[in-house]
């Protein structure tokens, strides 16, 4: 028998320890701080998908570039899942001093799971938005916002929605 497992193979996957080099790793010229993260709506049937926005301000002195990103965490899951799941990302251009409002969509195949077939669960999940992945260490300033919502209702697969 093969052991297709991902455990463990991937960092996706490693325990608590996190990559040296994580997605969205790197230096800028300026600052940008987030604020104001909505999911909406905060509960939503199996089959829906769910809406976030969030404001991004450039803080530094300087204009600059910020790749956005949006990682899921599955709070319990009946099979192993990673520890966090990049579902979006945008790279943002922002003046010196100035905001702008993004919008994504996390769309319900991003919340499926592989037990023998894809299928989603009902549940609490942790949407985590920032200039880097959930508990990296930072080398620049930036932060990462967090909020849960919930998915109500009977799991059922994927293809079913």
């Amino acid at each position: 028998m093969e052991n297709y497992t991902m455990e463990g193979r991937t960092y996706r996957y490693y325990g608590r320890e996190a990559p040296l080099y994580p997605f969205g790793y790197g230096l800028s010229y300026t600052t940008f701080q987030y604020r104001d993260l909505v999911l909406n709506p905060p509960a939503l049937p199996v089959c829906a998908n769910l809406s976030v926005s969030v404001v991004l301000e450039n803080t530094g002195q300087r204009d600059g570039e910020e790749v956005v990103q949006l990682y899921l965490r599955w709070e319990q899951s009946s099979v192993p899942v990673p520890r966090w799941q990049l579902v979006a990302f945008r790279r943002v251009a922002v003046l010196a001093g100035r905001e702008t409002k993004l919008s994504f969509q996390v769309v319900a195949e991003q919340r499926a799971i592989w037990a023998q077939d894809w299928h989603l669960e009902p549940g609490t999940f942790t949407l985590f938005v920032g200039g880097q992945q959930p508990g990296q260490q930072m080398r620049v300033p930036s932060e990462v916002l967090s909020a849960r919502f919930t998915v109500t209702g009977a799991a059922r697969p994927l293809r079913g929605c």
